[in-house]
């Protein structure tokens, strides 16, 4: 379901790209959504879903099912009439956050209204979006993992036909796409009630600050909010920064991060979705064995599929921005500027990855202090990163300048690992089994072997230029199936077994 949402993505991004390029206004665009998507992981999949799930998972395991839906229904009142509030501030707030998150459109004539304007109609999402976590959570908790994974399929579809039919008929046709991200909110939480009726926990939200578990998920979640934010608050600073360079560079950053998205998704986001709930469960069941068993069967699916989809994307990355996106409005210069900016958020993938993964084997045992704290030291280190990598390559009239922030968050993203792994293996939780040694080896020489196959094989950058569409297309398919199939084979070939990881997972 994952998969099937990230290729919509792709598509959505490609009409994106070829309808509205990367100018002011997609520039505008793209920092109102990413202001309420900002709240959204911090308070809906970030801090709220790692503090609900664990305590609806003791309430599941421990509770009568009518005290499991009398906390359903008080988190539902109280988290939504918050979030109700929450999002009438920021619709007033609007010049105010745009300001404070965008301050160079305000050197630019019409672009700073024309965010403001965006934004006052995107920020409501927010409360869509977090109740649709709220539903996911409880999905989740009860290994249910298909329809959360595809309800964001419909924010893909509202996108494209938004842009499509909807933009054309506009005076201003990007406004169709703030539209857009209102509507897509609605339909999403609107297509999870039936299911969520299904399983007899459709909320009757009622007031309930005093409830014991509203209270516990509260002290769950305010230093959670600090963690989650992390993340959050280094994007936003790359935005900050990125809004004093050179027009484009918030869309070149855009573009390139979709595609470290997808197996970003696919991958982290999956694993940490499917493990959170098993962890709590092994953590109320004071399994400590199987704790540690979870833990090490993520990190290693995660190195198996995570690092030659790295290895790929840095390999590809011409090649994929210019089938994907080049033509209309996205032009040769906006391939090479994503195309640096892709290349170093390649280089952070296993990072970003393995932060995913390691973050629920604290969440699950209701300690949130300890990721805020190396959040925030990672945090830290991400913005001094970004003056000393952004800084020298604007003195030299760069005009690939934002290059420097993605790489600033790559190399931030591998501090917060170390520090995430060291506390876990100092705690006593994880304790790594044995074979990771002859497993990084194995993994490493087969993406080495994948990457010559690549490079050797693959048409050079202008002759991908010169392709039509479909050629673009298939020879894309081909470079990756051709280096899947390498990256297999040599891993067979040196003896590692798909049947151990398998077995080991079940």
């Amino acid at each position: 379901m994952t998969m099937l949402s990230r290729i919509l993505g792709f598509a959505r991004d490609m009409v994106f790209a070829r309808l509205f390029g990367a100018d002011a206004t997609t520039d505008a665009f793209f920092l109102a959504f990413k202001i309420p998507n900002f709240l959204r992981r911090l308070f809906a999949e970030g801090a709220f879903s790692q503090s609900f799930v664990p305590v609806f998972t003791e309430y599941k395991e421990t509770k009568g099912e009518s005290e499991l839906k009398h906390l359903v229904d008080n988190v539902a009142g109280t988290f939504g009439t918050v979030l109700l509030g929450v999002s009438i501030s920021g619709v007033i707030a609007a010049p105010l956050l745009i300001m404070l998150f965008g301050p160079g459109f305000m050197d630019e004539p019409g672009k700073y209204e024309l965010a403001v304007e965006m934004l006052r109609i995107t920020f409501p999402y927010l409360f869509f979006i977090a109740l649709v976590a709220f539903a996911g959570g409880i999905f989740n908790s009860f290994n249910q993992f298909a329809v959360p994974a595809f309800t964001p399929i419909f924010l893909n579809l509202v996108f494209i036909g938004m842009a499509v039919w909807v933009s054309p008929g506009l005076e201003r046709p990007i406004m169709a796409l703030a539209w857009a991200v209102f509507l897509a909110g609605f339909v999403q939480l609107l297509f999870q009630i039936p299911f969520l009726m299904r399983l007899k926990m459709m909320p009757r939200p009622r007031w309930g600050w005093k409830h014991p578990g509203v209270q516990k998920i509260k002290d769950l979640m305010l230093p959670a909010i600090f963690g989650s934010s992390v993340v959050q608050i280094n994007l936003l600073f790359d935005t900050l920064i990125a809004s004093f360079l050179i027009t484009g560079s918030i869309s070149w950053l855009y573009y390139s991060d979709r595609l470290v998205e997808f197996p970003l998704g696919l991958l982290g986001i999956a694993l940490a979705t499917v493990i959170l709930p098993k962890l709590s469960k092994d953590h109320t069941q004071a399994s400590v064995t199987q704790f540690s068993q979870t833990m090490d069967w993520a990190l290693r699916s995660a190195l198996v599929m995570g690092l030659p989809a790295a290895i790929g994307l840095i390999c590809l990355a011409g090649p994929m921005l210019i089938t994907l996106f080049f033509g209309g409005q996205f032009t040769e210069r906006d391939v090479s500027m994503a195309t640096l900016s892709l290349t170093a958020y390649s280089l952070g993938l296993m990072g970003f990855i393995f932060v995913k993964v390691l973050a629920p084997g604290f969440y699950a045992r209701q300690d949130t202090k300890t990721p805020v704290k190396i959040g925030i030291i990672a945090m830290l280190a991400n913005m001094v990163l970004n003056v000393l990598f952004v800084v020298p390559l604007v003195m030299t009239d760069f005009d690939g300048a934002h290059t420097g922030l993605a790489l600033a968050t790559a190399t931030s993203a591998y501090i917060n690992v170390w520090l995430l792994f060291r506390a876990l293996r100092k705690q006593g939780h994880y304790q790594p089994l044995a074979g990771w040694g002859k497993l990084a080896i194995q993994v490493i020489l087969a993406c080495g072997l994948m990457a010559l196959a690549i490079n050797t094989l693959s048409p050079s950058i202008p002759d991908w230029i010169t392709m039509n569409p479909w050629q673009r297309v298939l020879e894309l398919g081909l470079a990756i199936l051709l280096g899947f199939g390498v990256y297999l084979l040599s891993l067979l070939a040196t003896g590692f077994k798909l049947k151990s990881l398998y077995q080991m997972g079940a």
